[in-house]
């Protein structure tokens, strides 16, 4: 069984349309996930969006979905997240707001579900707290609770690794839009069942950022201070 994993487009459609292509070029896979993060920052929400929507993928919800929702309920909001919802519309923040927060996979051969893959956008129990690589096993575990799949696979902290704690895979996928690795290439994950030795493992793959049209798209479109979209998006780190 092969899973793909992606997340945090923020609105950078032409480095999801990068991606999609790498998917259908290294697939098939037996579930694609998208961890959410669709569409706040970038140039193109509504493009990102509508893409995502029409490969068929498991879509979840990020912090900047329940932000977007928020927003438009309330009037509030920065003026990215307004850019945001003026590209969506009303359908748009409806969609958003009705996504799931996880989405487990049990895999062939699994016998419970410490077995399973789980995705989700930051960890297991809310859309913000992060999981980075640097933090202590024993503060994974207090982020974990106690009840943990196979493999745990997020975004939300926009630099990829792959770490195990006691018996759980953990797989940062990075992000598709907006990486801060410094390292200016869009990300995302794979994940493999070995239904043998009953285990996961990841590979990380890294996909050429079409940054030339993509500063072309921020520039034409009516971000907000599009010079610092892009000085951020170039910086390609916190």
């Amino acid at each position: 069984m092969r899973v793909a994993v992606l997340s945090d487009v923020h609105g950078f459609s032409l480095a999801l349309e990068a991606v999609v292509a790498d998917i259908r070029a290294t697939g098939p896979y037996d579930a694609v996930i998208v961890a959410g993060d669709h569409c706040e920052v970038g140039p193109a929400p509504r493009e990102a969006l509508a893409l995502l929507r029409s490969t068929g993928w498991v879509l979840l919800k990020g912090n900047t979905e329940d932000d977007l929702v928020e927003a438009a309920s309330d009037r509030d909001g920065s003026q990215a997240e307004h850019h945001a919802i003026r590209e969506l519309g009303p359908e748009g923040i409806a969609f958003l707001e009705g996504l799931p927060f996880s989405h487990r996979v049990t895999p062939p051969g699994g016998t419970s579900s410490g077995d399973d893959l789980l995705v989700v956008h930051a960890n297991p129990h809310d859309l913000r707290t992060q999981l980075t690589e640097e933090m202590s096993d024993r503060a994974v575990r207090e982020v974990l609770g106690d009840k943990r799949p196979g493999a745990l696979v997020f975004g939300h902290y926009h630099v990829c690794f792959v770490r195990t704690v006691d018996e759980t895979l953990l797989v940062d996928v990075s992000a598709v839009g907006n990486p801060k690795d410094r390292d200016l290439r869009c990300k995302y994950g794979v994940l493999t069942w070995d239904e043998d030795a009953r285990r996961w493992s990841a590979e990380i793959r890294r996909v050429d950022y079409p940054l030339e049209a993509t500063h072309d798209q921020i520039l034409a479109s009516d971000l907000p201070n599009p010079e610092k979209v892009w000085k951020k998006l170039k910086q390609a780190s916190y």
